[in-house]
């Protein structure tokens, strides 16, 4: 039978199947195959993580702003070398993905040869999950740094108005047999994409994620929608939030200090800024010695003596990498609103539908096909 999240019935979709139908409504909308190829990827990679926020739900408000003229469909992220070391990429308002994975590329192949590459983006938008663009650089045995900023939405600490973004600060260092290091995580106490995903389903969420517009605690994801996020560990989250805008917008040249647009706002492009940094792990010391003490240091944070009600301790991105174990083989959870929503940007495009909402009455239900 199909399992079920609150009054919603949950099925499943398999990985491949997400990336077509991803695919179908982009090119649908005028994004040329190849940049279709590579959104699909990085949404579904959050999705097999467990990162929903950040997957393919995301593709309505994707659509809907191409249809309102504020992303461009067409464009295609251009880069400048600025030094043997460093380069800039200009996303010309196209998808952040293209942005980003141009500008980790890049990074990548200068720290293949001078141990380091650095690349500020301007002009982009929303990039989805930072630990896409980490793998990016895992995957080619690199050590990176990922900064991003975002429309406002926390205040700085000791304000009540919306300053700064939920930017995530994320980094990656490869290992040898034990899982990499993926840290992904915003300043704030919880990514606002998970608010949005509780008012999709009908959810609550916890009090201590937001406040409304009058500055209350709330666990009401539609009144935090229209309130603020709280900064994670008071001043420390704030000041985090504030790191990010330096780095990706006020470096870059792409907007900052609260003038970021936010993504649901179709009066503007949104003009997002990012900051990438790839590192060969074999600068200071052998690749395999490297990778050794990588390991090490991972059989110790989780063979720690465990705190009281604690089973297991886990290294920074393994349960996103065990849960991406699990959804690979059981497939990708989706609500019949998620799937609704899904299929209506399928059926503006005359793209394939992702599901039918009632799974067949088999044992493998829950892995329908698109």
């Amino acid at each position: 039978m199909a399992s079920t999240t609150g009054q919603q019935q949950m099925v499943h979709v398999t990985a491949s199947d997400a990336r077509s139908f991803i695919e179908g409504v982009l090119v649908g909308n005028g994004v040329p195959a190849g940049n279709a190829t590579i959104v699909a990827k990085c949404l579904v990679e959050a999705d097999l993580r467990g990162v929903d926020t950040h997957g393919m739900n995301r593709i309505p408000s994707y659509m809907a702003r191409i249809r309102q003229g504020v992303l461009d469909p067409k464009a295609s992220p251009t880069l400048h070398q600025v030094t043997p070391a460093v380069a800039s990429v200009d996303g010309h308002n196209g998808f952040g993905f293209l942005a980003a994975h141009m500008g980790m590329a890049a990074a990548i192949s200068m720290a293949q040869e001078f141990g380091i590459g650095m690349v500020s983006v301007k002009h982009s938008n929303h990039f989805g999950m930072s630990a896409w663009v980490v793998q990016q650089a895992l995957d080619a045995g690199m050590l990176s740094l990922v900064f991003t900023n975002s429309s406002p939405a926390l205040p700085v600490w000791g304000g009540r108005s919306k300053m700064m973004g939920v930017s995530p600060i994320a980094c990656g260092a490869p290992a040898g047999k034990g899982r990499p290091l993926i840290v992904d995580m915003a300043p704030s106490v919880a990514a606002r994409g998970k608010i949005y995903k509780a008012l999709r389903r009908g959810e609550k969420i916890p009090k201590d994620w937001a406040l409304d517009k009058d500055g209350k605690n709330t666990d009401d994801p539609a009144q935090a929608l229209e309130g603020v996020m709280l900064p994670m560990g008071g001043p420390k989250g704030s000041a985090l939030a504030i790191m990010m805008d330096v780095f990706s917008g006020v470096l870059s040249g792409s907007a900052f200090a609260g003038h970021v647009t936010n993504p649901y706002d179709a009066s503007k492009p949104a003009d997002v800024g990012h900051f990438l940094v790839a590192i060969k792990p074999d600068l200071f010391m052998g690749v395999e010695e490297f990778k050794s003490r990588m390991d090490y240091l991972y059989k110790r944070v989780v063979s720690s003596d465990r705190m009281s009600g604690i089973d297991q301790i886990f290294f920074p991105g393994e349960m996103e990498q065990l849960m991406q174990e699990s959804r690979l083989k059981d497939g990708i959870p989706l609500v019949e609103a998620e799937v609704m929503a899904l299929n209506e940007e399928a059926s503006r495009v005359g793209a394939i539908n992702i599901i039918t909402t009632s799974p067949p009455p088999t044992p493998c239900s829950e892995k329908a096909r698109l």
